[in-house]
């Protein structure tokens, strides 16, 4: 697969949550459609209630669209036969408390059907890469927050796959432990995979993804190569929190306003409202 294919495909995907009774109770996303390129890093953002968490669980299959196509690596994402290529941390890693690390990706491993000697190799490369040789022996409920986030990415990468599903990454981590979480997760990209992220942290996201969709109560509102985002016709710079605020800004006074059409990258809203200003000005 080339890096100009696609790995995930998304097109006029809806989904609705229904009561007991089969009554619409929540739209979680409304037409949503785009495209995640291979090898790259992509964010995506928005408040609590935009349709985040359920893009995911529909990318891994969890969940059913009600309406529209989400297709990965070509196949649909109901195909279960897809997950073995894809790694996924979620927000909160439920891992086996009383197993160390050597014990939790031997156990993963075996999941894969990954021989003895696959997964003692992949183990201690995995061990090696997030940093937790000195607590491989020590059982999980020892694990500060961000040790835990450590042996979750590490789980998350023992079949080697080709995509990678993040859940806000740096939750709860130090600075340190932030600055060494982007690294690997740039470190991913350098060995060819894909990388989807989900994160409310603003600058983390700036620091490490190529692109990234912006989406407010379920609709996406905002698509495009960061820094293209964040720089202005003039050169002007902006931050992705002033992006991101302004966005939702804007969601709130227009709704149903978008910034994309059809699933394709469209002007920054920091760059319509310049605009806006200077034809109000003449």
């Amino acid at each position: 697969m080339s890096a100009s294919e696609n790995v995930i495909e998304i097109r006029n995907l809806s989904k609705v949550y229904r009561d007991f009774w089969g009554r619409k109770k929540v739209q979680a996303l409304k037409s949503l459609s785009l495209d995640v390129k291979q090898g790259e890093i992509f964010g995506l953002l928005g408040p609590n209630g935009s349709g985040k968490t359920t893009t995911m669980k529909l990318l891994l299959g969890l969940l059913f669209p009600t309406t529209g196509d989400v297709s990965i690596f070509g196949q649909p994402a109901t195909n279960v036969e897809k997950n073995e290529r894809i790694g996924y941390l979620p927000e909160e890693s439920y891992l086996y408390r009383f197993l160390n690390a050597d014990e939790t990706l031997d156990f993963y491993g075996r999941l894969f059907n990954m021989s003895a000697a696959e997964r003692k190799q992949r183990r201690d490369d995995l061990i090696a890469s997030v940093g937790l040789q000195h607590a491989r022996k020590r059982q999980l409920k020892e694990y500060s927050k961000g040790m835990t986030r450590r042996i979750g990415l590490a789980q998350a990468l023992i079949n080697n796959p080709d995509l990678v599903l993040l859940d806000e990454p740096t939750s709860g981590l130090d600075p340190i432990g932030t600055r060494e979480m982007k690294d690997m997760i740039i470190k991913l990209r350098e060995q060819g995979k894909t990388v989807v992220m989900c994160s409310h942290l603003l600058a983390d996201v700036e620091d490490v993804c190529d692109r990234i969709a912006i989406l407010y109560g379920g609709e996406l509102k905002v698509m495009g190569n960061v820094k293209e985002l964040l720089t202005s016709s003039d050169g002007s710079k902006y931050s992705l929190e002033e992006l991101f605020l302004k966005t939702v800004q804007i969601s709130q006074a227009q709704p149903g306003k978008r910034f994309v059409s059809e699933g394709n990258e469209g002007e920054s809203p920091m760059e319509a409202e310049s605009t806006a200003d200077s034809n109000a000005g003449t």
